[in-house]
C-alpha cells in the first residue's frame, strides 16, 4: 500500500467549494498535501459543461475526487463523467475517487462506465446526506419551522459528510480501496418525520414534518421558482429511491477508519446546536 507524502503530486477535487469537495480539501490540507480545489470560480476553473477546463486540472495530479453536480441521475451525466475518467487515466492521474448514490440506477451505471475508463477507481456511495437538513433544499424548511416532504418516504441512514470526506480523503491517499465501492451510512435508518423530530428535540426549535402527495410537493417546488430539471430530480428521488432499498446501515465507515459511524443525533447537536442557540 502506497500513501500520499507531503511533496507528491496534487490532488485535484473537482467540486472542491461544494459540500463534500471542501471538507476533503480541509484534510487534506491539514495533512501539507498539495490540493487543486477547483470550481466554476478560482484559479482552477472547471466547469462540467466545458471540457476544455477539464485537462488543465488533471494534467500533472496523481488523484481526483469526482463529484458530479448537480447529480448523477441528470440524463448524460454517467457518460460525461466516463469521459472525464478517460482523460483522467490517458494523463496518469493514479487514484480517481467517484462521488455516488445508493440505489441510484444512473449512478450505478456511471460507477461501471467510470470502471471501464478507470480501473483503479474508487466509488464512495452514500446514503442521503444529513447536511442536506443545513446546507441544501430541507435548510430553508427547518428555518421556517415546517419541513414539507412527499408522504409514505421510507427510512434512511442518513449519513454524517464528515464521514464521507474522512472516507474520500484516505481513498484519495492510499491504494487500499483501488477498484472498491464502499458504501457509506449511518449507523440507523431514520424516517425524515423522525429526523425532524431529533432536530426539534436536540435544538429546541419549533419546527415539525408536514407529509403531502407527491404531486403537490413538486407543485410547490415549481411554484417557489425551482428549475424545471431540479424539481423533477427532487421528485424522482422522492419517488423511487427512498423507497425503503436503501434503509439498511452499513459497515462502510467502519471499515475503512475503523470506528462507527456518526450518528445523525450528534450530527444535529454539532452543527445545529450552536446556531439555534446564538441566531
Amino acid at each position: 500500500m502506497t500513501q500520499n507524502r507531503p511533496g507528491a503530486r496534487p490532488v485535484a477535487v473537482l467540486g472542491g467549494t461544494g459540500k463534500t469537495g471542501r471538507r476533503i480539501v480541509e484534510r487534506l490540507q491539514a495533512r501539507d498535501l498539495p490540493v487543486r480545489a477547483a470550481a466554476r470560480g478560482g484559479p482552477h476553473r472547471f466547469d462540467w459543461a466545458e471540457p476544455t477546463t477539464w485537462a488543465p486540472v488533471l494534467d500533472g495530479a496523481g488523484a481526483v475526487y469526482v463529484a458530479y453536480a448537480p447529480d448523477l441521475a441528470m440524463p448524460g451525466a454517467p457518460e460525461t463523467v466516463a469521459r472525464l475518467a478517460e482523460l483522467a487515466h490517458e494523463l496518469g492521474v493514479e487514484r480517481l475517487v467517484l462521488l455516488s448514490g445508493r440505489g441510484e440506477t444512473e449512478a450505478e451505471r456511471a460507477e461501471r462506465l467510470v470502471l471501464e475508463a478507470h480501473p483503479a477507481r474508487t466509488v464512495v456511495r452514500a446514503a442521503f446526506f444529513a447536511q442536506n437538513f443545513t446546507e441544501n433544499f430541507l435548510a430553508q424548511g427547518i428555518a421556517d419551522g415546517v419541513v414539507v416532504l412527499p408522504d409514505g418516504t421510507a427510512p434512511e441512514p442518513f449519513v454524517d459528510l464528515e464521514d464521507v470526506a474522512d472516507v474520500a480523503a484516505v481513498a484519495l491517499t492510499s491504494d487500499a480501496h483501488a477498484g472498491q465501492v464502499l458504501e457509506l451510512t449511518g449507523p440507523r435508518a431514520l424516517t425524515f418525520a423522525e429526523a425532524v423530530g431529533e432536530i426539534a428535540a436536540v435544538t429546541g426549535q419549533p419546527v415539525r414534518f408536514q407529509g403531502v402527495p407527491v404531486e403537490e410537493y413538486t407543485a410547490g417546488l415549481t411554484a417557489a421558482g425551482l428549475p424545471r430539471d431540479l424539481v423533477d430530480l427532487l421528485g424522482y428521488l422522492f419517488t423511487e429511491i427512498l423507497d425503503g432499498r436503501g434503509s439498511r446501515p452499513t459497515d462502510g465507515v467502519r471499515d475503512v477508519l475503523g470506528r462507527d459511524a456518526r450518528d445523525f443525533r450528534e450530527f444535529v447537536a454539532r452543527d445545529m446546536v450552536p446556531a439555534a442557540v446564538t441566531g
